[in-house]
């Protein structure tokens, strides 16, 4: 997979340079105009829903994360991958998560994937990663949360470019018991790296994870504040088990009775009132599992409304301790000169328990859940608790978009993200080109004024970034044009997509999906309700060859086995 040329895809008449950012699409410049090199802050929630923020059309209070947003660029059209650890490896690398080692979840790997270059499980040595570069060029590179991206000592962020770091290896508890979120083994503990390190236990100050990330982020930016830095903040809520501190799941009770789909109709309408969804929007229809809130009984009802309270708490803890982060850098006078890049690393969580641990997939670590949970009403949100939200507050936290998490669709691509630096990008505004998870890695770099090395750093050749800087769509110095005509595949647990401007080709099994290639045109049906295969039979021609350019480029190898997730 190495020294490949350029790839040059011929799609129906299209003429793509995917493969070499020098010349693609936005990419004027790698240095920030008469500026010095900035600070940059990449935030990454876990799981987050479209419309949860408040400047993105939520009732959670969120006045920290606002402010950034409302004062920055919104980008309404931000495509991640459909789970976690391949849009991180995008973000770290601007490589598609196929080159990179995360073509699939490791968890997920599939019998003929494993062992396969391109689905390693981690981050694999022919990438070279963000912070890396940004090290050799001078930046102090820090990062907290969760990472997700190899649990080796070899494989974690001290041997991947971050001078220090706290490193949740993979999902755990969001207290300090150190449960692990899944595990065969009912005696395991989560794993954590600080400093490198294997740790047996978590620090005493260790209260709640989005707190303790931002304090050891505030440590880390407190021991030198003499070099530029690169800071990764990458919170492991709001996933699940959903848990909160019971003072701030207090604050939401009883917020949630009247159920998801009013909360839907409402934040739809405020979506469409903020740009973030055109007028023409409806809502998406539900899950397969999803029921209208009429239909569940009381006791189901009571469930589902404590599980939205807990998911908001901590939503709402995610803003209170970015906004102590600010305070932070505000104080030190280092936040004019900081840029903030905030998503979320994919859509909402719409599977229930049973959905993500079958027995018949998973029955060692179905069994060990089982027995070491409290799964009652009364310890909902608590340690010991083991809480989802389910389809229907899905569909409510991104109401104009179709299914979520795990799946091609716009809800479980289509995230809040937004980039906010005092005076870099002009007046605050909602962009609606498409960006994509792996063209962060690239436009960080511009920010800097660092060159990516193409094929090869040190002595080993490395795969060439795929995304391309944004930083001249974000600074207003390049027309959307150009943007709206990229053309992007992906695929994750078998279930694939296509996107050429406003058309968008999805493949996922029922009863998801038809078990064949459908057709959607975003401008007109965001939640891609309405498949116009057999309409445009040339159209649906032109994307099916892309895709099988971009599979056949890429090394893809779908799943022989699937867990159903």
């Amino acid at each position: 997979m190495l020294n490949r040329p350029g790839l040059h895809v011929v799609a129906c008449g299209l003429l793509l340079n995917l493969m070499n950012p020098s010349t693609a699409i936005g990419s004027e410049s790698t240095s920030v105009r008469g500026e010095g090199r900035p600070n940059v802050l990449l935030i990454v929630v876990d799981d987050m829903g479209h419309a949860d923020l408040g400047s993105f059309g939520g009732e959670i209070p969120t006045p920290n994360l606002d402010a950034l947003a409302q004062s920055g660029i919104r980008l309404s059209r931000f495509i991640t991958a459909a789970a976690c650890s391949p849009t991180r490896a995008m973000l770290l690398t601007g490589v598609d998560a196929h080159r990179a080692g995360l073509g699939n979840l490791e968890e997920e790997l599939a019998p003929n994937q494993r062992n396969q270059p391109g689905y390693e499980g981690y981050l694999n040595e022919r990438v070279v990663t963000v912070p890396t570069l940004l090290r050799e060029a001078g930046y102090r590179t820090y990062m907290t949360g969760k990472w997700h991206l190899g649990t080796e000592e070899q494989h974690g962020p001290a041997a991947r470019g971050f001078d220090r770091s706290f490193a949740m290896l993979t999902n755990a508890s969001h207290f300090a018991d150190m449960r692990p979120a899944y595990s065969p083994d009912p005696l395991a503990k989560a794993k954590y790296r600080d400093e490198g390190h294997l740790i047996s236990e978590l620090p005493r100050n260790f209260d709640y994870s989005s707190q303790y990330f931002v304090d050891r982020m505030i440590e880390y930016l407190d021991s030198d504040q003499q070099q530029p830095f690169f800071a990764y903040l990458a919170f492991s809520a709001p996933h699940w088990p959903l848990q909160a501190p019971d003072e701030s799941i207090a604050r939401f009770a009883g917020r949630y009775d009247e159920g998801p789909d009013a909360i839907a109709e409402a934040r739809l309408r405020r979506q469409i009132d903020l740009g973030l969804a055109q007028k023409t929007a409806r809502l998406a229809p539900r899950a397969p599992k999803g029921r209208p809130w009429g239909e569940l009984d009381e006791q189901t009802r009571r469930v589902e409304a404590r599980a939205m309270e807990v998911y908001a708490a901590m939503i709402f803890e995610i803003d209170r301790h970015v906004g102590r982060l600010m305070d932070h850098l505000r104080a030190s006078k280092r936040l004019d000169n900081t840029v903030v890049i905030f998503l979320s690393d994919n859509g909402a969580e719409g599977h229930d328990y049973d959905d993500t641990w079958p027995a018949e997939a998973f029955p060692a670590i179905r069994k060990v859940l089982d027995e070491a949970h409290d799964f009652s009403l009364d310890n909902m949100g608590r340690p010991g608790s083991y809480t989802f939200y389910g389809p229907n507050w899905a569909r409510a936290s991104s109401p104009a978009l179709g299914l979520y998490k795990a799946f091609p669709t716009e809800g479980g691509v289509r995230t809040a993200a937004f980039v906010s630096g005092t005076g870099r990008f002009g007046p605050a505004r909602i962009e609606d080109a498409l960006v994509l998870a792996k063209d962060l890695a690239p436009t960080i770099l511009d920010l800097a004024g660092v060159v990516h090395p193409g094929n090869r750093h040190g002595d080993r050749d490395i795969e060439p970034m795929s995304g391309v800087s944004a930083l001249a769509i974000l600074q207003g110095r390049a027309t959307d044009q150009a943007w709206q005509q990229r053309v992007y595949a992906d695929e994750l647990l078998g279930k694939r997509s296509v996107r050429l401007g406003d058309w968008k080709l999805v493949h996922m099994p029922a009863p998801f999906g038809s078990g064949a290639w459908q057709l959607y045109d975003l401008a007109n049906d965001l939640a891609e309700s309405r498949d116009l295969a057999q309409q445009y039979p040339d159209k649906l021609a032109e994307l099916i060859a892309y895709w099988e350019s971009y599979a056949q480029q890429n090394g893809l190898i779908l799943p022989d086995w699937v867990s159903g997730y």
